[in-house]
């Protein structure tokens, strides 16, 4: 017992005595590098909690894109029953309607709808690459080929490659009914003007949570048939067991109206068809605008889910890390003060 007391003294006095001389450094290294990743924690604590704001926000806005376009179709789906109703109601007899005019393309102009903004995955980019091989396959036909952009991405992108626009617009985040007829002017001023033969659109058709799709439609000649694609969907947010999902519905195309044989139209059939086309065509630009901008948001909140995910497990990682630097600076302290005990003996 006696031998132990000494033992448990001499250690003590070694500690005190070799503290200033042996400790200091290791503590100098291992805490000063705790103390960067401590800093390198929080930093990506606070990213973290950044990037799901971010994606709680996207999801809030998904949800108000989804409420326009089921505000809009009734509208959309009654114009084309008419027009359709007009159709069988004109019978076999030409139609002299300028919008339903079939010329020989000569030129096209494509009308590329993208974002504003970056953080959100690869939205832009599939835009970008459908418009770019569109415009590559029309030239190899020996189209001329316009085009005019909706958003600052895809126009920064072919802008630095040269192209020039005969003009652009900036994506609103919230379309409007305005915005639409002020793109649909131009589209209808330049078909009928006999500047483009054809106009196609490119936008991103939002098909769930984790999709999209980049489509390409024809906006002018209108069609005879119907203006309604047979795989149009239309889509709703809902929350199942507590997550978003997102159910899709087909969208069969509006029936004709049925107008009685003896109905007497106050104006000629004819000048109804070319009133209605352009307010169809102002709500096809529409809804094609809302879709993009759904499309955008649903891709920034799977980027921002992925961000929170990566800041999560880095976080994690860090703190492991951290704990084991920790755990060595005590274990070397030890070692260095029953090092010193034994010494002393």
């Amino acid at each position: 017992m006696a031998r132990l007391a000494v033992a448990l003294a001499l250690a003590a006095g070694a500690q005190a005595f070799m503290a200033p001389v042996t400790t200091q450094p290791a503590k100098t290294v291992v805490y000063g590098k705790g103390g960067e990743l401590r800093d390198r924690i929080a930093t990506v604590g606070n990213t973290q909690k950044i990037t799901e704001a971010m994606r709680l926000v996207a999801a809030a806005k998904v949800r108000r894109a989804q409420e326009a376009v089921l505000q809009t179709r009734p509208f959309s789906e009654t114009l084309q029953s008419v027009f359709l109703g007009l159709i069988d109601q004109l019978g076999k007899e030409p139609i002299d309607i300028p919008l339903l005019e079939t010329r020989e393309v000569k030129k096209v102009t494509l009308l590329a709808m993208s974002g504003d903004r970056g953080l959100c995955g690869s939205y832009n980019t599939y835009i970008i690459k459908k418009t770019e091989a569109r415009k590559q396959e029309l030239e190899a036909q020996g189209i001329e080929v316009e085009i005019v952009p909706v958003g600052t991405k895809v126009a920064g992108y072919f802008r630095r490659r040269g192209v020039e626009f005969p003009s652009e617009y900036n994506c609103p985040q919230v379309p409007t009914a305005e915005f639409a007829a002020a793109v649909s002017s131009e589209m209808l001023n330049k078909f009928l003007d006999g500047e483009t033969d054809k106009v196609e659109l490119i936008y991103t058709q939002f098909v769930s949570l984790i999709a999209s799709a980049p489509k390409l439609k024809t906006l002018l000649p209108l069609s005879k048939t119907g203006l309604e694609a047979a795989e149009d969907e239309m889509f709703e947010l809902t929350t199942e067991d507590g997550e978003l999902a997102v159910e899709t519905t087909p969208l069969d195309a509006p029936e004709a109206k049925e107008f009685p044989k003896d109905t007497i139209f106050e104006q000629d059939p004819i000048a109804i068809l070319n009133g209605i086309l352009p307010l169809y065509l102002d709500g096809q630009i529409l809804r094609s605008l809302q879709e993009a901008v759904a499309s955008e948001l649903a891709s920034r909140m799977q980027s921002m889910q992925s961000a929170s995910d990566n800041a999560k497990d880095l976080k994690k990682s860090l703190s492991q890390t951290y704990n084991r630097i920790r755990q060595a600076g005590v274990t070397q302290e030890i070692l260095e003060i029953v090092a010193g005990a034994s010494a002393s003996e």
